[in-house]
């Protein structure tokens, strides 16, 4: 069978390759991105159908994103050695499984587990994405590409809440896990024409050892943070666990800088700017995944929102992203990275401190105008962080820095979802300890709260004998609310903190190009 170099598909198909090369890749990225966030909305009905509490709940988020960290890292070994054809391709066909294994789950196990195999094909197809965009694009178009390429990486993980609502309103939560097969299949089919199966004249040995370190560091991790929720911590098992975590992360760190062959490459973090880049991509990971997250939870436990509601709150900002990314590729062609960095940083920061004035009167449309905010300023962050890391790396080490820049981001994405979930969950805790005291009866508002629950509970029927305990049960989910409530304020105001420190890492980029000039 003939070589199908970039070269030869470019000469087959004109000067439209580059283009239907680059849509087959986002294809592809879309249909699994689509699965990291689509599940949200339909968590309280998952949790309800297994009778499973928010700490078990969250793997389904969590497990996806420590999956896709995990493999990404593999990315830059596969298409050397298979091309981009056969990952591409791999990948995709193990999205499909794992779909049908979450669709079809009769348990919790075998649902987070085909989360997990979703989470291991996307986490092959989005340095991909990268890759191909920067071998077929000159580099005074690689911003614009990127733009382009970016609406798909974060405008399905803002949409799929909405879809997904609609989705588990309508035709149950295993709905979810079906939607985005056809267009899997679609950029399946894209991908044996248009992507190239031309391999590395020099196949690197693969790091076998390294990979087992990072995979065994990122589940111990994970495994502490879920565990601590539940058990406390101070459990011994929570110490293990993180012990073990800690453990494996310095030996990943130690092995990748005297492998000859390393899965991380720790020359790419020679670069400032490159290194800089990481950083923001760690916190942009973490606010973008962590918000999604905080958001349509918060509008269904607190505000009452159906399972649709919560989703369309974030479409707005959603379609805003389409407008905004070419955009922005445009300016990370013309300005330098740090500029629309520290711009959308800013923004971003601006809508989680809007946030943390939420409370169970917020209008529809003010919630969404704050979200839109923020997502304004992901879209001006993501597309000159992707090329200005990428755009100071050697060509050799262009896998290696377009695998590692999204790692940073899944990872970030990642942590910053099991840490949020661990932030709200013990402030809700400490701001119940705290309302709870002050309702000991003395309060004049407090007693006048219950007479009027009692006389409303005496309209609705309910027997005299009855009516003190039951406005008691009411005052206590008020209280419940109102903790909850506080609790969210707290999580959107460390992602706003975040953010800021976020600042820093940006502006390393200004330096790098000072000191080059």
């Amino acid at each position: 069978m003939t070589e199908r170099t970039l070269e030869a598909l470019g000469q087959r198909f004109g000067p439209s390759y580059r283009w239907l090369v680059t849509i087959t890749a986002i294809i592809g990225t879309v249909a699994s991105i689509l699965s990291s966030t689509i599940v949200n909305v339909a968590l309280p009905d998952i949790m309800g159908a297994f009778g499973i509490g928010q700490d078990h709940a969250q793997l389904l988020s969590t497990g996806f994103l420590a999956a896709v960290t995990g493999t990404m890292l593999m990315n830059a070994w596969l298409v050397e050695s298979f091309g981009f054809r056969a990952t591409y391709a791999a990948a995709v066909g193990l999205f499909l499984f794992g779909s049908v294994v979450a669709g079809v789950a009769p348990n919790e196990g075998l649902l987070i587990l085909g989360r997990i195999l979703q989470g291991a094909s996307a986490g092959m197809l989005q340095p991909l994405m990268t890759q191909i965009v920067f071998q077929v694009f000159p580099a005074e178009k690689r911003g614009s590409a990127m733009g382009i390429a970016a609406i798909g990486v974060v405008l399905a993980p803002a949409l799929g809440p909405t879809v997904g609502g609609l989705l588990v309103d309508n035709y149950g939560w295993r709905s979810v896990f079906f939607l985005a097969m056809p267009v899997a299949l679609l950029g399946l089919a894209m991908g044996l024409v248009f992507m190239p199966s031309a391999v590395s004249p020099q196949r690197r040995r693969f790091d076998l050892a390294g990979f087992l370190l990072l995979v065994t560091g990122l589940l111990a991790l994970f495994m502490g943070l879920s565990s601590g929720q539940r058990e406390g911590w101070g459990a011994g098992r929570v110490d293990a666990e993180l012990g073990l975590a800690a453990l494996a992360a310095t030996g990943f760190v130690l092995w990748e800088l005297h492998t000859p062959a390393p899965l991380l490459n720790p020359r790419v973090f020679g670069n400032i700017g490159f290194a800089g880049a990481f950083c923001v991509a760690l916190i942009y990971g973490a606010s973008i995944f962590g918000s999604t997250y905080l958001i349509p939870l918060f509008v269904q436990t607190i505000q009452g929102y159906t399972a649709t509601r919560a989703g369309l709150v974030l479409m707005p900002a959603g379609l805003v992203m389409v407008v905004v990314f070419p955009i922005a590729g445009r300016l990370a062609d013309r300005l330098p990275a740090w500029q629309p960095m520290v711009a959308g940083l800013l923004l971003f920061a601006c809508s989680t401190w809007l946030l943390r004035g939420v409370d169970t009167d917020v209008p529809f449309w003010t919630l969404a105008l704050w979200i839109m905010v923020g997502r304004v300023g992901l879209g001006l962050t993501m597309p000159s962080m992707n090329a200005g890391a990428l755009r100071a790396l050697p060509p050799r080490f262009l896998g290696q820095g377009a695998g590692a820049i999204n790692f940073a981001r899944q990872f970030g994405g990642a942590l910053g979802v099991n840490l949020l979930s661990i932030l709200l969950e013990q402030k809700t805790e400490l701001h119940a300890q705290t309302l709870t005291p002050t309702q000991d009866g003395s309060s004049a508002a407090t007693l006048e709260f219950l007479r009027l629950t009692q006389s409303l509970l005496r309209q609705d029927g309910v027997p005299e004998t009855e009516l003190l305990g039951g406005s008691y049960d009411y005052l206590a989910r008020v209280l419940a609310a109102q903790a909850g409530m506080l609790g969210f304020r707290d999580s959107f105001l460390a992602v706003t903190i975040a953010c800021l420190v976020a600042l820093l890492p940006a502006m390393a980029l200004r330096r790098r190009r000072i000191s080059a000039a």
